[in-house]
C-alpha cells in the first residue's frame, strides 16, 4: 500500500507504519501456512500472465503502464508495452490512450519518453494521447488516471479500461484497478509468457507484492483499521 514519493525504490515504503503493519501480517500468514499462501499467489500471478490476451474486441480506453527509464529512454519491457499500444492504435482498438509514469530518474518522465518513442515509430495522429506524469508506482498510476478520466468529478462513472503492461505485472494492476473502482481488463505486452530465469524472478516478485497488498487490505478491513484500508481507495 504505497504512499506518494519522489523515489521509485521499494525501500521507501519501509518508512511507512501501515506498510510495515501489512508486511508483518503477511509474514505471519506465510509462516502459519507453511508457505502455501504465497504459493497460491504465485499460481494466480502465473495464470493471469499466461492467459492474458494481447487484444480485446471493440474500442477501448487504454492505460499503458510505464517503467523506469534507462538513460532517459524506454527499456526493453517498456518498449514492449509501447509496441503493443501502437498495434492497438493501428488496429483501431484504442479510442483513447493514457501513458502512465512520472519522472523516476533522468530528465524526463516515463510518459514523455514513451510518447517520444511512439512518435518515432509512426504514431497515428487521430487518436487522443494523454500523458500522466505525476506518479512513481502502479497505485499512483491508476489514481492519477482515474482523475484524468473523471475530469476531477469523482461522481462521474469510469469507462471500462484496458490495462496494458507486461505479463508479470498484470495481476497486480488488475487488483489495484478493481480496488480503485475501475472495470479493468488485462492486455499483455508480450505475445506469449516468456520462459526465462529473469521472467520467473519477476513473477515471484510480483506474487510477493500482490500478497503484501491484498492481505494487508483484507486484514485492515477485518480489524476495522480504516486508515490502512483507505490506502487503496
Amino acid at each position: 500500500m504505497p504512499t506518494p514519493s519522489s523515489q521509485r525504490s521499494p525501500w521507501r515504503y519501509l518508512r511507512d507504519a501501515d506498510v510495515l503493519h501489512a508486511a508483518v501480517v503477511t509474514l505471519f500468514a506465510v509462516v502459519l501456512s507453511g508457505g502455501i499462501v504465497w504459493i497460491g499467489y504465485v499460481v494466480h500471478v502465473w495464470r493471469t500472465a499466461r492467459r492474458a490476451p494481447t487484444t480485446l474486441p471493440g474500442r477501448w480506453v487504454v492505460l499503458v503502464f510505464g517503467r523506469q527509464l534507462v538513460a532517459d529512454e524506454p527499456e526493453h519491457d517498456y518498449r514492449g508495452r509501447l509496441a503493443r499500444a501502437l498495434a492497438l492504435l493501428r488496429g483501431r482498438i484504442a479510442s483513447r490512450v493514457l501513458l502512465l509514469g512520472g519522472r523516476s530518474s533522468g530528465s524526463r518522465s516515463e510518459a514523455e519518453a514513451g510518447h517520444a518513442w511512439l512518435q518515432g515509430q509512426g504514431l497515428p495522429a487521430d487518436v487522443p494521447i494523454e500523458l500522466e506524469q505525476e506518479s512513481v508506482d502502479s497505485l499512483e498510476n491508476l489514481r492519477h488516471a482515474r482523475g484524468l478520466l473523471q475530469g476531477g468529478d469523482r461522481a462521474e462513472v469510469l469507462p471500462p479500461v484496458a490495462l496494458l503492461t507486461s505479463r508479470y505485472h498484470l495481476a497486480r494492476c488488475l487488483l489495484l484497478a478493481r480496488r480503485l473502482g475501475f472495470d479493468g481488463h488485462a492486455v499483455a505486452a508480450e505475445d506469449a509468457l516468456p520462459r526465462t530465469p529473469r521472467y520467473l524472478a519477476l513473477l515471484l516478485m510480483e506474487a510477493t507484492y500482490l500478497m503484501w497488498i491484498d492481505l494487508g487490505v483484507r486484514w485492515a478491513r477485518l480489524t476495522g483499521h480504516r486508515r490502512m484500508a483507505a490506502r487503496i481507495s
